[in-house]
């Protein structure tokens, strides 16, 4: 089929898909709970504890991980709507219709990342009701929605291996506290200097703490150094692992 032919199928199936987000706002209101809760804790009752080895208070330090694990929380719904979809049959009915194959795919993805955005949205708005400042100019703040728009599109891909392998309504689920788990180890909550060893070099060597620490030197206005190309390099790589897997799952799933 043509790509006029993909990018409108994908059209109509993703406003099937928004459609549904709507009806249901909760799923992106509870995918910023979790994360609001993290945020109020950490800023007002750990805070004052933690030494992250910068003079700006900690809200500005904490804020680039809670937005990672905003969209670690909201792709969970993607494994889970893509698994109602294939286990209740409407993909065999899209089948026996002239729609182009992956765009069952590409429409809950682009789903998931106008969801997870709103999502985002709505810890920023809260961040900025508690003090949180930044000087960064127009470009940075470009940049920062790059960086995050990349990151749920890597992590969605991940979700869309789990909606489609999945057995159960529990199994897509899953895949959420895994993802969720990440930023912990990483630079989200304290500099990775404090950690223990073994855990130490995890943190530094993972993807999540060079995002964050790409998005919290945009927001700082600081040097973002090589941190966004490691950035870079491991989120377009696990973006292009994770298509190839999902899309090779989809087709041994579905035939």
């Amino acid at each position: 089929m043509s790509a006029t032919h993909l990018v409108a199928d994908t059209a109509a199936l993703t406003g099937r898909s928004l459609r549904h987000v709507l009806r249901s706002p909760d799923t992106i209101i509870t995918s910023a709970i979790t994360p609001i809760a993290l945020m109020l804790m950490f800023t007002y009752v750990f805070g004052g504890a933690i030494d992250t080895g910068t003079q700006g208070p900690y809200l500005e330090y904490v804020l680039p991980g809670i937005l990672l694990i905003t969209v670690a929380s909201g792709v969970a719904y993607t494994s889970y709507r893509l698994f109602l979809d294939i286990s209740s049959g409407i993909v065999e009915r899209f089948r026996s219709m002239p729609i182009s194959r992956p765009s069952v795919l590409w429409a809950h993805v682009l789903t998931s990342v106008v969801a997870n955005l709103a999502g985002v949205a709505i810890v920023v708005a809260v961040a900025l009701l508690l003090g949180f400042r930044t000087g960064a100019s127009a470009a940075a703040w470009l940049a920062v929605l790059g960086m995050v728009v990349l990151f749920t599109l890597a992590l969605t891909w991940i979700a869309v291996i789990a909606g489609v392998s999945a057995t159960s309504v529990d199994g897509a689920g899953a895949i959420g506290y895994v993802l969720i788990f990440l930023p912990f180890l990483s630079s989200a909550f304290v500099p990775t200097g404090t950690m223990p060893g073994p855990v130490a070099w995890f943190a530094e060597h993972q993807p999540v703490t060079a995002v964050i620490e790409t998005i919290r030197a945009l927001f700082a206005q600081q040097p973002v150094g090589d941190d966004i190309w490691v950035a870079l390099a491991w989120l377009v790589g696990v973006l292009v692992v994770a298509y190839v897997a999902a899309t090779a799952a989809y087709r041994r799933r579905i035939g």
